[in-house]
Parts: structure tokens; sequence; C-alpha cells
């Protein structure tokens, strides 16, 4: 006997589909925030306990035209990691499941778990448990789990009005490596090795969010759908307008030698560079500054949040001619 049926839309996307799984309330009374961020949040003495599970799938989320073995065990690990820094939390332990197609060699799932290793022993993340069970294509669930002090957590509802807006990094940079190793060239692209390497082996901004415990009140979200989607994330989640300025949006030098078209939706809607998208009051933009010098993190103010009249839970490009436009909460969506 079926006891709960869910009505599913065809039409809706992943983030719909979401919120149609939510609980209306929890009964795990160690349980502090739930679905809604980018990672669930369980209070235990003193210490928030952070947890975030994600699942790669083989021509969905990575290919072996575009990735070797080694780096899509590092960059599965990577996107999870990426999730905790969001929370301004620290990885502790991870869980690995996967589903292997006889088409894979067990070198090659070893090479998997080496590029997992590789990022685990640079933040000192334990591998604790996991399972392995054959299926038709390649499937990796990575369940990350980390420690955040008690009311540290940074949540995507927290923006207010007057806050800066800023971002880690340069934007762009991994769809940049995903066109050049689709569209190989007999004439090499500028810094051809920097790209390539930002789209297989991205860096998790875990240093840089850790640094910012000593703010009491800072909104993050990692960078994964392209800054459009992230932004747009925080905007509705905190009932606010996001104004982003399109000339401080910040590009590696060489991101200029693709076509313009490109570079706009790249930097915008790409995805996958897992930088942080942060809004702080003014007052504390010193001490994010100040954070990013200590970790030696590339940090750019981008914008400021308004909390009042219209266009509240949306997000506005200012172009160098002062021209603001709507930007579309788009990028990449799963179940779209």
């Amino acid at each position: 006997m079926i006891k709960y049926l869910l009505k599913v839309d065809i039409n809706m996307d992943e983030f719909q589909f979401i919120n149609k799984i939510k609980q209306d309330f929890y009964v795990q009374p160690s349980l502090h925030k739930g679905i809604g961020d980018d990672a669930a949040v369980i209070r235990e003495n003193g210490q928030d306990i952070v947890t975030a599970v994600d699942i790669f799938v083989e021509n969905i989320h990575f290919s072996r035209q575009t990735m070797q073995p080694f780096h899509i065990g590092y960059k599965a690990l990577a996107a999870n990691i990426s999730d905790l820094a969001a929370m301004g939390a620290t990885p502790a332990y991870y869980l690995v499941a996967v589903v292997i197609p006889k088409k894979w060699s067990e070198m090659e799932l070893a090479e998997i778990f080496s590029g997992m290793q590789l990022l685990a022993d640079r933040h000192n993340l334990d591998l604790i448990g996991g399972d392995t069970v054959s299926g038709n294509e390649l499937t990796i669930s990575i369940t990350v789990i980390g420690y955040v002090n008690k009311d540290k957590a940074r949540y995507r509802n927290q923006a207010k009005d007057g806050d800066i807006v800023f971002v880690t990094g340069t934007l762009g940079d991994s769809r940049a490596g995903l066109h050049i190793l689709e569209n190989p060239q007999t004439c090499k692209y500028k810094d051809e090795q920097y790209f390539i390497k930002r789209h297989q082996q991205p860096t998790p901004r875990i240093h840089f969010a850790s640094a910012l415990n000593n703010i009491s009140r800072v909104t993050l979200n990692d960078i994964s759908d392209g800054i459009a989607n992230e932004a747009a994330e925080i905007a509705e989640a905190s009932n606010v307008a996001i104004h982003l300025y399109d000339e401080k949006i910040p590009v590696h030098p060489s991101f200029k030698q693709f076509n313009p078209y490109d570079q706009y939706q790249w930097k915008y809607f790409g995805g996958e560079d897992f930088e942080l998208l942060g809004t702080v009051p003014a007052d504390d933009w010193p001490k994010v500054k100040n954070s990013a010098q200590q970790t030696n993190t590339k940090l750019n103010k981008i914008g400021y949040v308004l909390a009042n009249g219209q266009g509240i839970g949306k997000v506005y490009i200012h172009s160098a001619n002062n021209v603001t436009s709507f930007l579309p909460k788009k990028g990449y969506t799963h179940l779209k």
C-alpha cells in the first residue's frame, strides 16, 4: 500500500522538485537547518554539524572526452566541499557510493578515488564509508560532513538592505575550459592549461569561508550553476533585490579572447567555478578584505543589496553606460 504520493509536474525544474519534497516540519530535535541552503545543519555540543550530498552521473555531469578518471573523482569531491564552504563549515568526513558499469576498469575506478584522496588530504578529510553496486552508467554519490561554530553557519536568507555584494576568484573560467576541451584547435588558446585546470580541478574556498568566522552576519552561496542563479537564490531567500555592476564582475585577463556573446553567457550562467558569492554589512567589508588577504584569495566588490522598492527577489545588472536590466535566474538546472 502506498502511504504517500508525491504529485510531480513534468515541467518543473530541480528547485521546484526540491520544494515539493521538503518536509513541513522536522522530528529530530538536533536538526537546526534542513532543506533550503547548500547543506543541512545539525547542532550538538556547542558545534553545528553540517552535511551535504551530491550525485554525479556520467554524460550529465562529466564525460570521458573532457575528464580523466582522476579529474572526475577530484571534481566530484570538490563540488561537495564547496557546499560546506558556502555554509562557513570545515569539512571532516566523506562517504562515497558508486554505481559501476562493466565498461569501467578497476584501474580507472582506482584513479577516481585517487583524485578524491588528493583533495581530501589537502583539507584533512577522512573517508568513513560508502557502497558500490553495478549499473549501466557510472554514478558517484558523495556525502560530506563538517563542523562550524554554533550560530556561525551561513544562510542565504541573511542579506539585508545596504549590504555589499562580493565574489571570490574569477568567473566563467570553468565553462571556458570546457569549451577548449570540446573545441581543440591547431593554434593554442591563451592560458589554455589555466582554463582547463579550472574546469577539471576547481578550488573550493574553504579557507576563505572559515576566515570569515569573526563576522556576525555573512550570506554565502557557492557558484555551481552560475552567478545569476546563485544571486537569485540569495535574493529570493532574503526577500531583497541584488544589484550587480557588469564591469566589476571579475574575469581572467585571457577571457577576452572568446567572443563577446560567450563571455557574457559563461560569466553569468556558465557555472562550476565553485567560487563564493556573498553579502556583508558595509561596516564589515574591511574584515572580508582582510580574510581574503590572509588566505590569498582574489576578492571583488561587485554590487549592493536593496530591500525596498520594486524587484524584490530579483537580480539586476548595471552596464558601464548606466543601463539597468533584469538578470534572469538561469544556468544549468536538472529536471528542466
